[in-house]
């Protein structure tokens, strides 16, 4: 493939799951409608961000793998022709929950899932209370649009990851992502924040030479203000699309994928890491 036309799904969540669903099965619709061949849904968008409090109820939420979300999603998949990326939280085992993309061609086939690795525990982000880390690793999903390498929201902060999915062979790094203010601070601070989370995934672009995308929800859950801004950034960190800061939206962009070879070639980055001289990365910290 050449280039993949890619539609991020930004959403605002509302309380009913089925009606969430519903939301996004038309916004993939739509998507399809206006060319899109690769489709990605934010995280966890089936209910409210669960995690702000530390609630055993909200485990209710989860469901197993395959389960009715991911039939309705592969069904979708399957009837408008596209790559589909959704994020669900997975009933593995009893007591044994993740935080989990799954990856469906335009055949409905799952053909990909990935488990989030790095799990957050901020306020407001009690993670590690619900999400046991994933198994899975950091790899990247070949499909007829390109190869795509799919990790979760807290993932798009560690270059690692960006880098051993590249590794891997993916030329479209996609995050699923819901992130946002917690605490009012002030305008300074929170464009602040907002401009690290998008310069860090505009470095992996870059570090990488691969598409990056992160899609985000949108609007006030609790004490929350998600702060929306899906984006998608080239192989140079170029922005290339952005959405609403305020509005759900279908965001579309068109990734060239030759840009990929092309930025490679011009700034070898990977041809010029110092492999043997990086063992020290697997160490937490220098003693």
């Amino acid at each position: 493939m050449d280039s993949l036309r890619l539609a991020l799904v930004q959403m605002r969540p509302g309380e009913a799951p089925d009606a969430n669903l519903e939301q996004a099965l038309d916004q993939i619709e739509l998507a399809a409608e206006q060319g899109a061949q690769v489709v990605c849904l934010p995280e966890l968008f089936l209910a409210p961000y669960p995690c702000q409090q530390e609630d055993p109820s909200r485990f209710d939420l989860a469901e197993p793998i395959p389960g009715p979300s991911s039939e309705a999603l592969a069904k979708a998949a399957a009837r408008h022709e596209v790559v589909l990326v959704a994020s669900l939280f997975e009933r593995r085992a009893p007591g044994v929950y993740h935080n989990t993309a799954l990856t469906f061609d335009e055949a409905g086939r799952q053909v990909g899932m990935y488990r989030k690795m790095h799990i957050p525990d901020d306020p407001l982000y009690f993670e590690k209370f619900y999400f046991t880390p994933g198994d899975l690793g950091f790899k990247a999903t070949q499909t007829r649009h390109g190869c795509l390498g799919t990790m979760v929201c807290w993932d798009q902060w560690f270059p690692e990851a960006a880098r051993l999915a590249a590794t891997d062979g993916a030329e479209l790094l996609l995050y699923p992502t819901a992130i946002g203010w917690q605490f009012d601070e002030g305008a300074e601070e929170d464009r602040a924040q907002h401009d690290a989370w998008e310069t860090i995934q505009r470095g992996h672009a870059i570090a990488n030479g691969v598409f990056v995308a992160a899609v985000n929800r949108v609007g006030r859950e609790d004490r929350i203000r998600f702060w929306g801004q899906s984006f998608v950034a080239d192989p140079r960190g170029r922005v290339i699309a952005r959405a609403s800061s305020t509005e759900p939206e279908l965001l579309i962009a068109q990734c060239d994928l030759a840009l990929v070879e092309q930025t490679r070639r011009q700034w070898p980055f990977l041809r010029d890491r110092r492999i043997d001289a990086y063992r020290d990365l697997t160490r937490r910290i220098r003693d």
